[in-house]
């Protein structure tokens, strides 16, 4: 503990990797080092960053980083990497393509493998953004997969969401189909540099567009949609102030602190629901009549609303039988019966 409230790295990777661990014994571990952690965290802004594959998202991430660090911030970069299909792990590119990040001591890039979790965001990002923050952290941001429907998952971990978009994609509502432009708190429109500059134009007018049939999330915010350039660095400046702008915004009016509850008790939820879940699964009998339940409600014989209320017997030791049986259905009886008569 002490060595991650120093700011140690060598501490704060091996704390991650312990929280990451699916290990029982770990995640009691885990669980007693973030209690004690909690009152040193919670200070930093949270930043998520999402948009389409290849739009830019490391590359600004790296650009504007780097100007955070010249002054006087600490960054940490959660960059949640595909899964690699042959090994589980994190394909780790992420770190490549930060190469100033990756060399300045006042950043802590952690590339880690989505494994599938919702939303491309890995199992245990909340609390390796608690880690990062009782490290003395002040910026934190999250890097997403891609964009879907489910990198609501990310807007419920961040203060601010900002979405990226490409100039000339051939859609002009990036995004909003997936309910992901309603999310953001920002929009940029990348590579808006040479050639591309026209169509960055374009692409911004036609985002504009779109959030005009949106509601505003607060009634001091309009999202914004700003052009920016990451390979040059022009507009990042710009974008940074409006991210500032964002939080001085939230934060006078109590919407920042509200958010905040309101992300807490939603993940405790989510954990929740992950934690009873898992505990089915391992429950020994539920594990022998599963395969049985999936068989007969894949050959049409029994319905899924049974084959559940069988399963939840077993879990809850009941009288749940592996061996389908028809429902048994009660006589329909008439409201009003005509007496018999005598």
């Amino acid at each position: 503990m002490r060595g991650i409230l120093a700011g140690d790295r060598g501490f704060l990777s091996r704390a991650i990797t312990l929280v990451e661990s699916r290990r029982p014994d770990d995640r009691r571990r885990a669980e007693e080092l973030l209690n004690r952690l909690l009152p040193h965290a919670g200070k930093a802004h949270r930043i998520g960053i999402t948009g389409v594959p290849g739009v830019g998202k490391s590359t600004l991430i790296d650009s504007l980083g780097s100007r955070l660090i010249a002054r006087g911030h600490r960054l940490a970069v959660l960059a949640v990497d595909p899964t690699s299909v042959r090994t589980g792990g994190s394909i780790l590119g992420d770190k490549t393509r930060m190469a100033r990040l990756a060399a300045s001591d006042a950043a802590f890039i952690r590339p880690s493998p989505s494994g599938g979790a919702l939303g491309g965001v890995a199992r245990t990002t909340r609390e390796t953004m608690l880690l990062c923050e009782a490290a003395g952290f002040d910026i934190l941001i999250v890097e997403t997969v891609g964009v879907g429907q489910s990198e609501v998952v990310v807007a419920e971990m961040v203060d601010l969401f900002l979405l990226l978009v490409l100039p000339g994609a051939g859609d002009e509502l990036q995004g909003l189909k997936k309910g992901v432009l309603e999310l953001a708190d920002i929009i940029a429109v990348n590579k808006a540099d040479g050639d591309n500059l026209a169509r960055a134009r374009q692409a911004a007018r036609h985002s504009m567009n779109a959030l005009r049939i949106l509601e505003p999330a607060h009634p001091d915010w309009r999202t914004p949609v700003l052009l920016v350039s990451a390979r040059e660095g022009s507009g990042l400046d710009a974008l940074w102030e409006k991210i500032t702008e964002h939080r001085r915004i939230f934060t006078a009016s109590s919407a920042f602190a509200t958010r905040r509850r309101s992300q807490q008790i939603r993940w405790f939820h989510r954990l929740l629901d992950e934690r009873l879940e898992r505990l089915l699964r391992e429950h020994p009998a539920v594990a022998r009549l599963l395969p049985e339940m999936e068989r007969e409600v894949e050959a049409g014989r029994i319905t899924p609303t049974l084959a559940v209320t069988r399963i939840m017997e077993v879990f809850l030791g009941g009288t749940g039988r592996a061996s389908p049986q028809k429902p048994k259905v009660p006589p329909i009886r008439s409201r009003n019966p005509k007496r018999s008569r005598p």
